[in-house]
């Protein structure tokens, strides 16, 4: 800490590492995030695994870990201070060595400094210096910055410094009962839901949920939910933390934190995993949340990479009531929806899902099997990871670090005697083998493939080698699906098509006659995009004699898809420009997902 900001008691030095122990230091006190600190303390060498063991059977009822390790003294309140100051990046100052003007304590209300357990220690004339006891707690953080007419600067302090130093500067000021909340050690947090929010007594009846970092935590995860957000990313950056939410496919920026948040933010969300470990931050991990909000369930899928900055972190919202989408509600038109009913109603065989990352294959599988769960038919998922838990269905977890592989599944599940098998995704030829040996066995198998259309699927199994006879007997159709943001319905108003759109989708002014154009306008709703919710455009490939032939044959991926389309395949865009003729989506959002579709 820099001298200049502060003035030194007369005869102190700088060289004191601690002041004496007075009777302050044997109060207990109270942290906003006691799970972070104690990780702070362990890694840097103050604390071990055995003075927490050692201590838990002494604690009194109400009394944190830290508060029992502080007033049995295995634990000093200065090592507490500096190692917050250090993990937040602040000063930590020695109130026994400072002399405060008193023109500085009169820069601060003191109802303000009482209320917060604050002390002004400096002041330049714009800039005021607070000392604070604990830099995790942001509530006290920011009420202070909103009521004082300063830029602030916070150092670090111990609590029982800032107690003794409020009695001594403003105890012309107190009040009888202020002076025994202090003496007794009674610590204030503020209210949960903001600042300005009445203090609760370390004695009362808050609890960790009160902390500032869950409850920044909890309102990330409930603004991410409130916005319909797919995923939450949280990155640090060299100068900030930052939170991005994915609405509709494209990632919004919400808010900018302070860098210093993001260890306590990091680590508050391994331990809702209840799996994740907070003190391994050098090699990626995977979770699962369970979450309420409201009156809806959710999962959420954690998963943590170590980058430049420190652990990124992308939590998947998976919402459970997408478990209940029928075929309609995944964007089929009707004569499309017809079809695929049928197929997914097959007694055998092989129904494939692609597409790219993100293109809403494993909803599309999920939704066929809620259509056909049926309690007279047993259904086996094997997926790596298990996305959503569905009621009646058995879903296994792969998990290749104990050998638990999609073959050695199958390979087990086959002796269950399922009727239906939905496999995560075919990636190797094992897979694929034993995928294909069930579908010829009498099995129905629902799989994904990662493929541009329908009919470059057949060349992608060959390519992992699966014999052509084997594909054409065992497959039965390939879907190849995209996500599109559709238009807003709260402000989606009658639109024309540019000549570029025209040309681009090879529209005719007959397609045009009775169409029914729209897109939207932007609204609260959408958050001025014009766009609100996505669903799928389709191709369906369907197997018959004569495509098991040329499949036979060995034919070239772009025959298969010429007779495919002279047999009444649409291809991606034709689903897509029938959707914005009835004015379900606009012409930028079909081009834009299918720039490879030429057709």
């Amino acid at each position: 800490m820099g001298r200049a900001r502060f003035r030194l008691r007369p005869g102190v030095t700088d060289s004191v590492p601690f002041p004496p122990k007075n009777d302050f230091n044997r109060i207990p006190t109270l942290y906003a995030n006691e799970d972070f600190l104690i990780e702070l303390l362990t890694e840097s060498g103050n604390l071990s695994q055995a003075d927490i063991d050692a201590i838990k059977p002494h604690k009194k009822p109400k009394e944190t870990i830290i508060e029992a390790l502080l007033r049995s003294g295995k634990l000093a309140e200065e090592v507490v201070a500096q190692q917050l100051a250090v993990s937040s990046g602040m000063d930590y100052i020695d109130l026994s060595k400072i002399e405060i003007d008193s023109s500085v304590a009169e820069t601060l209300d003191p109802e303000v400094a009482l209320r917060y357990k604050v002390v002004p220690v400096g002041f330049n004339g714009s800039q005021l210096y607070i000392a604070v006891s604990d830099p995790l707690d942001f509530d006290t953080l920011d009420s202070v910055r909103h009521l004082i007419s300063y830029d602030a600067e916070f150092v670090c302090a111990t609590q029982s410094q800032i107690r003794q130093t409020l009695l001594d500067i403003y105890s012309g000021q107190l009040t009888a009962e202020q002076i025994r909340d202090l003496h007794s050690g009674k610590v204030s947090v503020s209210e949960p839901g903001g600042s300005g929010g009445g203090p609760i007594s370390a004695e009362g009846e808050g609890d960790g949920g009160d902390a500032p970092i869950i409850r920044l935590v909890h309102q990330i995860l409930q603004e991410a939910y409130q916005n319909r957000a797919s995923d939450i990313h949280i990155e640090p950056l060299e100068n900030e933390l930052r939170i991005r939410y994915r609405i509709d496919g494209a990632l919004h920026k919400i808010a900018a934190h302070p860098r210093r948040l993001m260890s306590a933010v990091v680590s508050r969300i391994k331990i809702m995993t209840g799996s994740m470990s907070i003190a391994e931050k050098r090699l990626p991990q995977d979770g699962r949340i369970q979450a309420s909000m409201g009156d809806k369930d959710l999962d959420l899928r954690v998963s943590t990479v170590p980058t430049s900055h420190g652990e990124s972190v992308v939590m998947r919202i998976l919402d459970k009531q997408s478990l209940m989408l029928g075929l309609p509600q995944l964007g089929f038109m009707s004569d499309d929806q017809e079809t695929f009913d049928q197929l997914i109603r097959l007694p055998d065989g092989i129904l494939l899902v692609t597409g790219p990352t993100g293109s809403g294959k494993t909803t599309t599988l999920y939704a066929c099997l809620n259509t056909i769960n049926k309690p007279d038919r047993k259904i086996i998922t094997v997926e790596d990871p298990v996305e959503y838990l569905m009621s009646g269905i058995n879903q296994v977890q792969v998990k290749e670090d104990i050998g638990m592989t999609f073959a050695a599944a199958l390979r087990a599940i086959l002796r269950q005697a399922p009727n239906i098998i939905m496999i995560g995704e075919i990636r190797d030829l094992e897979t694929a083998s034993i995928a294909i040996n069930a579908s010829l066995t009498g099995h129905l198998v629902f799989s994904t493939l990662h493929t541009n259309d329908a009919p470059s699927a057949v060349a992608r199994l060959a390519d992992i080698g699966v014999k052509r006879f084997l594909i054409a007997s065992a497959v039965r159709a390939i879907l190849a699906q995209r996500l599109v943001r559709f238009n807003c319905p709260d402000c989606s108003a009658p639109a024309t098509l540019s000549e570029k759109d025209l040309r681009t989708l090879k529209l005719t002014a007959e397609q045009l006659n009775g169409s029914n154009i729209k897109s939207g306008t932007g609204c609260r709703t959408c958050r001025n995009t014009g766009y609100k919710g996505r669903k799928g455009i389709f191709e369906i490939f369907r197997i018959d004699q004569e495509v098991s032939h040329l499949i036979n044959q060995n034919e070239t991926t772009p025959k298969l898809r010429r007779r495919a389309r002279e047999l009444g395949m649409r291809t991606l865009r034709e689903d897509g420009v029938r959707k914005v003729l009835a004015g379900l989506t606009t012409a930028s959002e079909v081009i834009r997902v299918t720039m490879s579709d030429s057709n």
